[in-house]
């Protein structure tokens, strides 16, 4: 049974990994995480904040004067509150890279040019097999259209893509206007692989303390369909590899993302409520399951129910919707009917 995988270039022995989390901030960590079985290692995310405020000191600024506006101490993160530090962080890029076998796959989130895009060089001289660039912004701004927010995508993607010779990702929200546009041009400058998706995390209302509270909710499998959908439609189109994060919490869930089109799958969720050894008993799973069906490898299923052979993805998405609609009308006539 094989369950080796190319992701971005990279041989992977198996599809699974840890997703960018605090699963691998020790090497302990990581080390099982390897015994478990995870193809490859993606680091904690480096924030851009955080290097251009060493660069500048402004992290320093602010601290200095966060007493003078009350509201200004929950608007940033204490530096201390972060795991690793920018130099920190490629001192641990060695030690892991020392510790395992495996890939490692840094992890630097940001959205707008600057000198912090320099500092990728340097985790491609640390030792990172990879860097996964994680594109988190909300757009608040009314006067920003949606076509500047993605040139600045862009823009930041061809900029790191300029300044490492190691295979770059792109993580990605599901809410662009025209979501296979944007993978398409990122595939035209030669990114290595695209992640759906970032989760945005909900703020919450704190009604005694009249405060807005930041409020961290795990995946639950129900979130995988999302990416199901989206990986269906761009796996025909990109050559980018394509790696889900998301809503996997079993090995049906990570049977599923491979047959839609990814070359790798990443869990974090289940693993912090699990375990590393959880990796295990997914992959026991799929192997299960694939000599049941008579898979062989993975490479044998993978893109089997992306929608490369259906010539009209819009018609079947149409299709589908009106299909879904009236099967939930159905159901509400005839259970009025019965009663």
């Amino acid at each position: 049974m094989d369950l080796s995988t190319n992701y971005m270039g990279l041989r992977l022995s198996s599809p699974l990994m840890p997703g960018a989390s605090p699963l691998v901030d020790n090497i302990d960590g990581v080390k099982r995480l390897e015994d478990s079985g995870a193809g490859a290692i993606v680091m904690h995310s480096l924030f851009e904040e955080q290097i251009a405020g060493e660069q500048l000191g402004t992290i320093y600024q602010m601290e200095m004067y966060a007493d003078s506006f009350a509201e200004a101490q929950s608007y940033f993160p204490d530096p201390k509150d972060f795991a690793l530090g920018p130099d920190q962080y490629l001192e641990h890029i060695r030690r892991i890279r020392q510790a395992v076998k495996i890939p490692v796959i840094a992890s630097l989130n940001g959205t707008t040019l600057g000198g912090w895009i320099d500092y990728a060089k340097q985790i491609a001289q640390a030792g990172a097999d990879a860097l996964e660039l994680n594109v988190y912004h909300v757009a608040t701004d009314p006067a920003e259209t949606s076509e500047q927010l993605e040139q600045r995508v862009l823009d930041v993607a061809r900029n790191i893509r300029n300044a490492i010779a190691i295979p770059l990702a792109v993580k990605l929200s599901p809410f662009f206007s025209s979501l296979p546009n944007l993978c398409c041009r990122l595939d035209d400058m030669k990114v290595d692989g695209l992640v759906l998706f970032n989760r945005f995390y909900q703020p919450d209302i704190d009604l005694d303390l009249l405060e807005v509270v930041p409020k961290l909710a795990l995946s639950d499998p129900s979130e995988l369909l999302l990416r199901l959908r989206w990986l269906a439609i761009l796996s025909p189109h990109v050559q980018a590899s394509l790696a889900v994060s998301g809503g996997v919490h079993s090995a049906a869930d990570a049977i599923k993302a491979i047959m839609t089109g990814a070359s790798a799958v990443q869990m974090v969720s289940a693993l912090l409520l699990q375990g590393p050894q959880h990796l295990a008993t997914v992959l026991a799973d799929m192997k299960a399951w694939m000599e049941q069906n008579e898979y062989s490898s993975i490479r044998l299923m993978q893109g089997s129910m992306s929608l490369s052979r259906c010539p009209d993805a819009h018609a079947f998405e149409r299709a589908n919707y009106m299909r879904v609609l009236q099967s939930w009308r159905g159901s509400l006539g005839a259970s009025q009917a019965d009663n």
